[in-house]
């Protein structure tokens, strides 16, 4: 069945709620991990190992975590984990994994907010683009970056499933999607664009009021459909309301989100809600 087509005909609402996804998905630092538990290890007898995890019981069965999460500039899911990890050994046994993006959070009915389950395979990935990508995301993170047991791996999206409420379900295909195509000159200016930006206090224009701290908020990456902000431990995200390519057009961007064209002084585009970001070394790498 061709991407946006339902049992009786074509679907118009994809894209809107495609849009939907994308956006609830890259405002999120964190993520529920889904693996299939691996079969007991096995030591050089061929018995079950000492330290054998859950048991062959165990095996086949899902197995959830937290990790936390950046994304490539096409969308995809970035994990850091450690080898050391039973999600890790999982996924290296059966590349197929789910992540839950959770909209919810201060809700006072949580069923009613928006949730977006992500289904697709995990590979290692050496690209230094997305280790940069990711520390500029998790900036903690880089105090056990470079431990031997962890490597960065990506999720090549298969398919997602979106909860905005009630009622209100969808499966996509990774077409109806429609996770932007790469952007090889935003990628190779990003990080040039993110310092000048920043010296010229671009995050504390774009970022939403909040409570947290008395740091600024900074901008951590640029990507086609939109810029990440830290202050502190929140995160929040500010969306494009169209695509951008390159370093020149996420200028341009930013300084009509920063002056806007009416006049008013506050800051336009849609931003997403801020949310308190992750610590600690468990969700990157698990225990």
């Amino acid at each position: 069945m061709p991407p946006g087509t339902g049992r009786n005909g074509p679907n118009p609402a994809v894209p809107a709620v495609a849009l939907r996804a994308r956006r609830l998905m890259r405002a999120c630092d964190r993520a529920a991990l889904a693996t299939a538990q691996r079969p007991a290890d096995k030591d050089a007898t061929g018995k079950d190992a000492a330290d054998r995890g859950a048991g062959p019981d165990a095996a086949g069965w899902p197995y959830p975590s937290l990790v936390l999460v950046a994304f490539d500039q096409d969308g995809s899911p970035l994990l850091l984990l450690s080898t050391l990890a039973d999600h890790t050994r999982n996924l290296l046994a059966d590349g197929r994994v789910g992540l839950l993006f959770d909209g919810t959070a201060g809700l006072a009915q949580p069923l009613t907010g928006a949730r977006l389950s992500v289904l697709g395979r995990v590979a290692r990935s050496d690209d230094p683009q997305h280790r940069e990508r990711y520390l500029r995301r998790h900036p903690d993170a880089a105090l056990y970056a470079g431990f031997g047991d962890f490597a960065l791996y990506r999720v090549a999206v298969e398919r997602a499933h979106l909860v905005a409420g009630f009622g209100r379900i969808h499966w996509l295909s990774a077409a109806e999607l429609d996770l932007p195509v790469p952007a090889p000159a935003l990628a190779a200016g990003e990080a040039a664009l993110l310092d000048r930006l920043n010296g010229e206090g671009y995050g504390r224009r774009l970022a939403p009021a909040t409570d947290g701290g008395g740091e600024d908020w900074t901008l951590t990456g640029i990507d086609p459909e939109g810029c990440d902000l830290r202050r502190g431990g929140y995160v929040a995200r500010v969306d494009f309301e169209q695509r951008i390519q390159d370093p020149e057009s996420a200028k341009l961007m930013l300084d009509r989100l920063v002056r806007p064209q009416d006049g008013s002084g506050e800051p336009g585009g849609s931003t997403s809600g801020t949310e308190k970001a992750g610590t600690g070394t468990d969700g990157g790498g698990g225990a």
